[in-house]
């Protein structure tokens, strides 16, 4: 279960002059009878959570009790700090910190709170503002050249913005907190895995004896986040891409949002997220590109991911007899019947995605039987070739299959070594400091230190993955299982078996290599 805790007197990102309406009393609609900002807010959260906790003003107190929450009245930024401080010692659990006047599409909760990052926040990336020679401007002016006072109110975007690199958050700024070249705003929702709860309340705890240098502005999630990153806590980012999150303050902006979030097609997000971001090409162009909507299709027919195995373990085995009938329409037919094993093989983890049904057992059926209908087919072919007077290739047969065995226990073996690996911390920074310069020169030092010998070499090679080419031809070469069933379906179909190995076996001996060279030198690393 997850933790939640609801956010109720946090201004946002923005800080208006009129005064915020409370979202108990915004009403999502003009129609009768139609549910709160604040009551669709709880429906969608006591799912992960039966008795979220809300941080309130006394004045919204009973609004929320309504809703079965576990009330902690507030009076200032100082005593929010300390109840969520006391929330996170409690917990006991993961954290979702969500401010209570949010108008959000439950997939994006789902995706925010599924991530298996330690921490992870919502945020809008912002450009940088440039006078008409192509310098900073305003507030994204480097301290060194701006060199703000505190509480320099000429400088208010300083206090709701934030420097965010690909990955994750570098700073914060606040009222107290200057942050160089930000380039984003903190959203709203927070995610905080349990392990990083007890560094949350402690930063809490001593933001809520710095509350009195903060600004009225000040927003109560980009505190929170300040202080896990000054900690050394990687925060992770993300945006709100295809689904919709807002916060709103007055019956204009619920309105608005409610119109722009229903021009957004959540399902179709909810199906798009279903399919995996690191698939190989030939799975990511020619089988996922339409393998999502029979994913959906069985999902409203009540099929369950297991069934889909199933029936891709019964294409596999029909792909095998296929081909040991040595003729070339059988051949012809045990490619067609091995891709669409393969699709189906797809179409059960985005079954098991979009419908939210994981379990232990599908994904032993998933891993156990990809390998057994890879190696019936083996069987098949070699059967077909003798059948067909075209030789004995059983020993190109054991040697593709030994290539592929080696290759799985590699990666088996590296994975598990590799999550008992503890990670490298990130450089901290005290909370009274006034602004992030040490903090981004320890960072620039830390990077300076990694990017030498084998590091410097992993570096680059990543980096060299932005260019498309080199992106789909590094995910071609380590012959993952896409590229491997569709060797299969085409030289099986057009070629002779003694092909299809040869082709087996020469692309996994070189995929064996790469991925073996990489991870020799990320462990030397």
């Amino acid at each position: 279960m997850t933790r939640v805790v609801l956010l109720g007197a946090s201004p946002g990102p923005i800080a208006y002059d009129e005064p915020n309406v409370p979202p108990a009393r915004l009403a999502l609609t003009s129609l009768p009878g139609s549910p709160t900002v604040l009551a669709r807010l709880y429906g969608q959260l006591t799912a992960m959570d039966p008795e979220p906790v809300a941080i309130v003003r006394p004045a919204d107190a009973d609004d929320h009790r309504r809703h079965a929450a576990r009330v902690v009245e507030s009076a200032d930024t100082a005593a929010d700090l300390r109840a969520l401080a006391d929330a996170a010692e409690t917990a006991g659990d993961n954290l979702f910190l969500i401010p209570s006047g949010a108008v959000v599409h439950d997939e994006l909760i789902y995706q925010i709170i599924k991530s298996k990052r330690g921490a992870l926040a919502l945020v809008a990336k912002e450009p940088r503002e440039e006078d008409e020679n192509g310098e900073p401007v305003g507030y994204d002016v480097p301290i060194e050249e701006a060199e703000p006072e505190i509480g320099d109110r000429d400088l208010e975007g300083l206090m709701v913005r934030a420097r965010v690199s690909r990955t994750r958050v570098v700073s914060v700024g606040s009222a107290f907190h200057a942050v160089t070249r930000p380039n984003a705003v903190l959203l709203g929702p927070v995610h905080v895995h349990q392990r990083h709860a007890a560094v949350l309340a402690e930063a809490a705890r001593e933001l809520a004896d710095m509350a009195h240098l903060f600004g009225p502005e000040d927003d109560l999630v980009q505190l929170l986040v300040l202080g896990l990153v000054r900690r050394g806590v990687s925060v992770g980012i993300r945006g709100r891409r295809d689904l919709f999150y807002a916060r709103v303050r007055s019956q204009a902006e619920t309105d608005a949002a409610v119109a722009a979030m229903a021009g957004i097609d959540e399902d179709r997000a909810r199906l798009n997220n279903a399919v995996k971001g690191a698939d190989g090409f030939f799975t990511t162009y020619f089988v996922s590109t339409y393998s999502r909507f029979i994913a959906r299709w069985a999902a409203r027919r009540g099929l369950t991911p297991n069934q889909v195995t199933l029936i891709s373990i019964a294409l596999g085995v029909l792909s095998a007899v296929a081909f040991a009938t040595g003729t070339r329409a059988g051949a012809v037919a045990g490619g067609l019947l091995i891709y669409f094993a393969f699709v189906f093989d797809c179409v059960d983890g985005q079954l098991a995605r979009y419908a939210r049904k994981f379990g232990v057992l599908g994904a032993w059926l998933d891993a156990t039987f990809d390998r057994a209908k890879e190696y019936v087919v083996f069987a098949g072919l070699a059967v077909g070739s003798l059948v067909a007077g075209q030789g004995d290739v059983w020993t190109l047969a054991l040697v593709a299959l030994s290539v592929q065995s080696v290759r799985h226990l590699l990666d088996f073996s590296f994975g598990v070594a590799n999550r008992r690996k503890p990670p490298v911390p990130l450089p901290t920074l005290a909370l009274n400091v006034p602004d992030d310069r040490p903090l981004r020169d320890a960072l620039e030092k830390r990077r300076n230190t990694r990017t030498g010998g084998v590091r410097g070499l992993l570096k680059l090679w990543t980096r060299a993955g932005r260019f498309r080419a080199v992106h789909w031809a590094r995910k071609m070469i380590v012959f993952p299982i896409g590229e491997r069933f569709a060797a299969i379906a085409i030289t099986a179909a057009i070629f002779e078996p003694r092909i299809t190995f040869l082709t087996l076996v020469i692309w996994g001996t070189i995929a064996a290599a790469y991925t073996l060279t990489g991870r020799l030198m990320r462990s030397l690393a």
